[in-house]
């Protein structure tokens, strides 16, 4: 079971190790970590998405909320969360899969932002299950490197 938790915390130095650590200590993976400046400089936001039973779920949000850096801990489930991740990939190409490269970025709504005689970066920010989706389609071609951010998310709007 995967869970996101969005983390308002004091915007400190060791702020980000403490929570890690706390994860680390408990044995608590983490599938993905982001954190940024909110619109109040002294508060960031982190959004982690750790997976576990409902025991470990609930522990780690117990544990977020005894951290005395931490402001807030919101807790949701994906399909409760609207959630993005940005992605860069380097790829090689040449006269015969070009084309192909870029009905894949076509079809999936990336952006080639980048290029050379024989490189080119594709730019694609989108759900994370879309994303490995196109690490999976352009696996037939050169990958060079891929830098991907963690994802960020926020609980849907609810209906009035």
């Amino acid at each position: 079971m995967k869970k996101i938790y969005t983390v308002l915390v004091e915007n400190r130095s060791g702020v980000l190790s403490k929570v890690s650590g706390l994860f680390a200590r408990r044995c608590f993976n983490i599938d993905s970590l982001a954190v940024g400046e909110t619109d109040d400089p002294n508060v960031s936001v982190m959004t982690i998405v750790s997976s576990g039973d409902a025991r470990t779920i609930e522990q780690i949000e117990k544990q977020l909320n005894k951290k005395l850096d931490v402001i807030k801990v919101k807790t949701f489930d994906e399909d409760q969360s609207i959630s993005r991740e940005l992605m860069l990939l380097k790829v090689k190409y040449n006269k015969s899969n070009r084309r192909e490269i870029m009905e894949i970025c076509d079809a999936m709504k990336a952006q080639i932002v980048d290029m050379s005689q024989n490189l080119m970066i594709i730019q694609i920010c989108d759900r994370p299950e879309r994303t490995r989706m196109m690490i999976k389609l352009l696996s037939q071609v050169s990958i060079v490197e891929i830098a991907r951010t963690g994802t960020l998310a926020l609980s849907k709007c609810e209906t009035e």
